[in-house]
């Protein structure tokens, strides 16, 4: 295999490595690391919860003395800033690394290609690109929190075959997708720092919002956006609030009586601004997240979320399950011809792959 070959390999290992960390190391990027001796990883590392240790620094302390005139490949630029540890760049100098595959350069301002400059003086070889995409797309919620202020979204929503998010105002809550596709949904709630919901989601729905996966021991944080305190004293996020942090976001205009009910209940209210409908200004709400360390925010806030996510173009990565049985009445779309106009137009999203979940397909966009 080339040299190029032997790097793609690589670093697809230490994306894939990288992966297992998302949804944990808030507010640092979830990065993966591999030190390669003689065509045999010494020393593996993943970002640790919480952010702390760094992947370079749990792979090279693995591989000690078998670090030096090792390749380290990592999917993001070792930081160079002293924070509440010396730069990771320095740790990999002082190993004797000989040489350094880095997936992306790091848009953080205390780095932005410091990092690669310290391991170029120090003489160490730096390669730059193997895997840039994939590595984008995993570090996307770091990269706009650091440029934009503002988490990556992923918009979740389920349609029957013919389009529906729901029935009539009066139905009950639809089953609309199968046991395959709910079990996905929940591993891919396991890689988020935040589930998000709009209040009519809250009311209609009464969810969990929680990761109900064998083993898996996670609490992402749950956010209501509610313009007007709707969100009932009685629903099942108020009643479990103690166990599983929950956010309300809501606007200044809100009751404060009702604010107090919440917060009695164990639950966070926040204020921001509303747009020019009177509801949660969505860019603020998602500001405001970033603001607290939230990088990943994965939505499952229903078709009026949804479209504005899109139509704002906040919504990152849009999710489409669909399942084989329509609903065969009038019902609630989950998608508005604005928001699927955006979609359909390639000057803003992009389709991606078309996965199946039996009985149920997903759909992929990302946004350009």
């Amino acid at each position: 295999m080339s040299a190029l070959g032997e790097d793609a390999r690589w670093m697809d290992a230490a994306l894939a490595l990288g992966r297992r960390g998302l949804g944990q190391t808030a507010p640092n990027p979830s990065v993966g690391a591999l030190v390669l001796k003689d065509g045999v990883v010494v020393g593996r590392g993943v970002t640790q919860p919480g952010g702390r240790p760094h992947a370079e620094r749990r792979a090279l302390a693995e591989a000690g003395e078998a670090a030096r005139g090792a390749t380290l490949y990592v999917t993001l630029e070792p930081c160079s800033h002293h924070g509440v540890t010396p730069p990771c760049a320095e740790a990999v100098v002082a190993a004797g690394v000989a040489r350094v595959v880095c997936a992306i350069e790091d848009p953080d301002p205390r780095v932005a290609g410091r990092g690669l400059a310290l391991l170029r003086a120090a003489g160490i070889e730096v390669v730059v690109g193997r895997g840039a995409e994939p590595a984008r797309r995993d570090h996307l919620g770091h990269i706009l929190r650091v440029t934009q202020r503002r988490p990556m979204v992923t918009l979740k929503l389920a349609r029957t075959a013919d389009g529906y998010a729901a029935g009539d105002e009066h139905d009950r809550r639809l089953a609309i997708t199968g046991e395959t596709s709910n079990l996905r949904v929940q591993a891919m709630r396991a890689t988020y720092d935040a589930i998000m919901v709009g209040v009519g989601t809250a009311i209609d729905d009464d969810p969990l919002l929680t990761i109900r996966l064998p083993g898996i021991d996670l609490t992402p944080l749950r956010v209501v956006l509610d313009s007007t305190l709707r969100l009932p004293t009685s629903s099942r996020l108020c009643a479990t609030a103690a166990e599983h942090p929950t956010l309300v976001i809501t606007t200044w205009e809100a009751s404060e009586d009702q604010e107090a009910e919440l917060k009695q209940r164990g639950v966070e209210v926040l204020r921001v601004d509303a747009d020019l409908a009177g509801h949660v200004d969505l860019a603020r709400a998602l500001e405001e997240l970033a603001a607290r360390g939230v990088t990943r925010v994965f939505s499952e806030g229903g078709p009026t979320v949804g479209a504005k996510l899109i139509q704002l173009g906040l919504a990152d990565e849009v999710l489409i399950f669909t399942a084989t049985k329509p609903l065969g009445r009038p019902g609630r779309p989950a998608l508005d011809p604005d928001a699927s106009a955006a979609l359909a137009d390639p000057a803003r999203y992009r389709e991606g792959e078309s996965l199946s979940y039996p009985p149920d397909e997903m759909r992929r966009w990302e946004r350009l």
